[in-house]
C-alpha cells in the first residue's frame, strides 16, 4: 500500500481510539532505519506512524548540506516509494518543532502540501507536530489555531503539545517538575481555542509526567488517570464521549501497565525513539565486537570485506529495530489491526 491518504489516516485514528489502541510512532533518520520500521509494521500485521525530528531532517539532507526541509522532502519522496511494497498503511508525521523552526521546517513543508492538494495530488506529510510548550499557554494555542488553518487546507493532521515533557530532546531540555501534569483548565482552554474538528483535525500531547531519554521502567512517574480527568471534563462541556485524540511522549522507561491505561484514556499514537535508537545499534556493537579482527586490518593485514561490508552489519541493525517495533506493536495493542486486511 502507499502511504496513507489523508482519509485513511483519519480512519486509523478513529479506529484506534474506538479500540483502546495506538500506533506507536517510530523515529527513523535513514534509509535503513526507515526500511526496518516498515518491516516492523508489516511483521505485526499493524499499521503506523514513522516520523522525523528537526534534527534527524537535518540529518537526512547530507553533513555539507544540513537543511531541514531537503532531508525531509528527500526522506518523503523515498518512503511514498517503498512504502507501496507493503501490505499496511504507514502515515508520515514531523515530530517535536519549537517556535524558533517553524518558519525553517513545519510551515515550509505544509506549503509543499497545500501546493500538493490544489494539484489533486495526497500532502506529502500527513501530520505535523508544533511543540508549543516552551511558550505560554495562551501563546501555545494561538499559534496552534494558526496552524491548525493552514494544515487543514493541506488535509494534514496537526499534533500539539499543552503541557511540558521532561529531559532532553534533539537540545531541547525541559527540568522534570509539576509543569510535567498538564491540568484540566489546560485542556478545556485547548478545546476553546481549537475545537473538536470542525476547525481541522489535531491531536494532543497532554503531559502526565512524560519523560524523554533512558530510564529503568518505574523511575518515571506518570499519572495517567490526568488524561481521563481531561477527557471527562471535555466530554462533560460538550456531551461527547472520549472526544480528543491523545499523544503518549516520552515512553521510554513506563511501566506496560501505565501504557495500557493511558490507551483506555484516549491515546492513539505513542512515541518511540530512544528504545528502538539501542535496538539498531545494539546488533552493531555485537558485530563489531565479535567481528573485531574482520573489520580492522589489524597489523597490516586485509580484513574481511564480507565483514566489513555495511550491509553485513547493517541487515543486523534493520533486523534488531523491526524487532523492537513487533514489540512496540503488541504492548500498544496495534497488532493485527491493520485496515488492510
Amino acid at each position: 500500500m502507499p502511504i496513507a491518504s489523508p482519509e485513511a489516516y483519519a480512519e486509523m485514528l478513529d479506529r484506534a481510539k474506538a479500540g483502546r489502541y495506538a500506533y506507536p510512532a517510530i523515529n527513523v533518520t535513514s534509509s535503513q532505519t526507515l526500511n526496518a520500521a516498515l518491516k516492523g509494521f508489516a511483521d505485526a500485521e499493524s499499521d503506523g506512524i514513522i516520523q522525523v525530528s528537526t534534527g534527524g531532517a537535518e540529518y537526512l539532507s547530507g553533513p555539507s548540506i544540513k537543511d531541514m526541509v531537503t532531508g525531509a522532502v528527500a526522506f518523503a519522496a523515498y518512503a511514498h516509494e517503498v512504502a507501496k511494497k507493503y501490505s499496511v498503511n504507514v502515515a508520515l508525521h514531523t515530530d517535536h518543532c519549537p517556535k524558533d523552526k517553524l518558519d525553517k521546517f513545519v510551515r515550509p513543508l505544509m506549503g509543499i502540501s497545500q501546493e500538493r492538494v490544489k494539484r489533486g495530488e495526497e500532502p506529502l506529510y500527513q501530520s505535523h507536530m508544533w511543540d508549543g510548550s516552551a511558550v505560554p499557554v495562551a501563546e501555545n494555542l494561538q499559534i496552534a489555531a494558526q496552524l491548525l488553518d493552514e494544515a487543514a487546507k493541506a488535509k494534514i493532521v496537526l499534533e500539539i503539545e499543552v503541557g511540558v515533557v521532561g529531559g532532553e530532546e534533539d537540545g531541547v531540555e525541559n527540568a522534570i517538575n509539576d509543569k510535567l501534569y498538564t491540568t484540566t483548565d489546560d485542556g478545556l482552554a485547548m478545546v476553546e481555542a481549537l475545537g473538536l474538528g470542525e476547525k481541522g483535525r489535531y491531536m494532543a500531547a497532554l503531559t502526565f509526567g512524560n519523560v524523554h531519554g533512558v530510564y529503568k521502567p518505574g523511575n518515571v512517574k506518570l499519572r495517567p488517570e490526568i488524561l481521563k480527568q481531561i477527557q471527562d471534563a471535555v466530554g462533560a462541556k460538550y456531551s461527547k464521549e472520549k472526544p480528543l485524540s491523545l499523544v503518549f511522549h516520552g515512553g521510554s522507561g513506563s511501566l506496560l501497565s501505565e501504557i495500557r491505561e493511558a490507551l483506555d484514556y484516549g491515546v492513539v499514537k505513542m512515541n518511540i525513539d530512544t528504545d528502538t535508537q539501542y535496538a539498531f545499534t545494539r546488533p552493531v556493537a555485537d558485530h563489531m565486537l565479535r567481528n573485531y579482527d574482520g573489520v580492522l586490518k589489524i597489523d597490516g593485514e586485509v580484513g574481511n570485506k564480507k565483514l566489513y561490508d555495511p550491509r553485513a552489519w547493517g541487515k543486523a541493525a534493520e533486523a534488531g529495530l523491526a524487532a523492537r517495533v513487533v514489540q512496540a506493536c503488541e504492548d500498544l495493542r496495534s497488532t493485527g489491526t491493520t485496515m488492510t486486511k
